[in-house]
C-alpha cells in the first residue's frame, strides 16, 4: 500500500488544527495510506496542547522549543517521514486537503517525482492583495530564468515528492525560504516539476497572514544563492 506522509509545519494556528486534521482524515485516497505530521514550531498560543488531543495511530506530534522557521519544521517532518510520497501542508487553511488526490496522481502513476500546485491557473486568486500576486509572479519569473523552469507558481505550499527525491536534497533553509530553496535543488538535480491546478483561499494579515515583504528579499538571495 501506498502511504503519503503530510508534513504540517505549525507557528499559533491552534485555533484551525482540529478542522485541517479532520479536512485531511476525510479525503478519500483511494487505497493510500494517510499520515499526518504535525510540527509545533515554538507555538505559545496552546498549538501544543491541541496537537496532544490530536495525537494518535495517523497523527504524529513534533515539537520544536523556539520558533524556527517553516523550512526548520518540514526539516523537522521530513527526518521523520518515510512514506513513499511527502506532502507539505500549511495548517491555516488557505489550502484544502480535498486536492491531494490530484496532487499525487502523477506520482503514483510514474509521469512525475515532484508536483506543485498552481494557483494560479485561473489569474489572481480571490483574496489575494496585489503586493503578494506580483510578487508571486515576480519570484516565479526569477525562478524560471535562474533555474530554466517553465512554473507558474513557485511559492506555492503544496508541493509533493517521493520520498528518494526529496531524500536526495539537502535543505538548510530555516524560513519561507524553504520554497525556493527546495526548487533550485530540484532542478539542479535535473528532475522536471509537474504543476497541477489547485483551489485556494487567500486569509489577511489580520487573519494570521505570516509571509511579509522581507521573505520576498530573502527568497530573490535564496534563488541566487542555490
Amino acid at each position: 500500500m501506498t502511504t503519503l506522509d503530510i508534513i504540517v509545519p505549525i507557528y499559533n494556528e491552534a485555533p484551525h488544527l482540529f478542522e485541517l486534521v479532520s479536512r485531511i482524515r476525510a479525503v478519500d485516497m483511494n487505497g493510500v495510506r494517510k499520515r499526518i505530521f504535525l510540527i509545533d514550531d515554538g507555538s505559545s498560543d496552546g498549538t501544543a496542547a491541541v496537537m496532544a488531543r490530536l495525537a494518535g495511530e495517523d497523527v504524529v506530534a513534533l515539537h520544536h522549543d523556539r520558533n524556527r522557521g517553516k523550512g526548520a519544521a518540514v526539516r523537522t517532518g521530513l527526518a521523520k517521514a518515510n512514506g513513499d510520497i511527502v506532502l507539505i501542508q500549511d495548517a491555516d487553511l488557505e489550502y484544502d486537503p480535498a486536492e491531494y488526490p490530484r496532487l499525487i496522481q502523477p506520482i503514483c502513476d510514474g509521469r512525475a517525482k515532484v508536483v506543485y500546485g498552481n494557483r494560479f491557473h485561473r489569474g489572481r486568486p480571490p483574496g489575494m492583495g496585489r503586493m503578494f500576486w506580483w510578487g508571486n509572479r515576480f519570484l516565479t519569473a526569477l525562478t524560471n530564468y535562474r533555474l530554466g523552469q517553465r512554473l507558474s507558481d513557485m511559492e506555492t505550499c503544496y508541493k509533493a515528492f517521493d520520498r528518494d527525491t526529496i531524500a536526495k536534497i539537502e535543505l538548510v533553509s530555516d524560513s519561507f525560504a524553504f520554497e525556493p530553496e527546495v526548487t533550485a535543488k530540484i532542478a539542479r538535480l535535473g528532475i522536471a516539476i509537474v504543476e497541477v491546478p489547485i483551489s485556494y483561499r487567500a486569509r489577511r494579515k489580520s487573519e494570521g497572514k505570516k509571509i511579509a515583504v522581507w521573505d520576498g528579499f530573502a527568497a530573490i538571495w535564496t534563488l541566487w544563492r542555490w
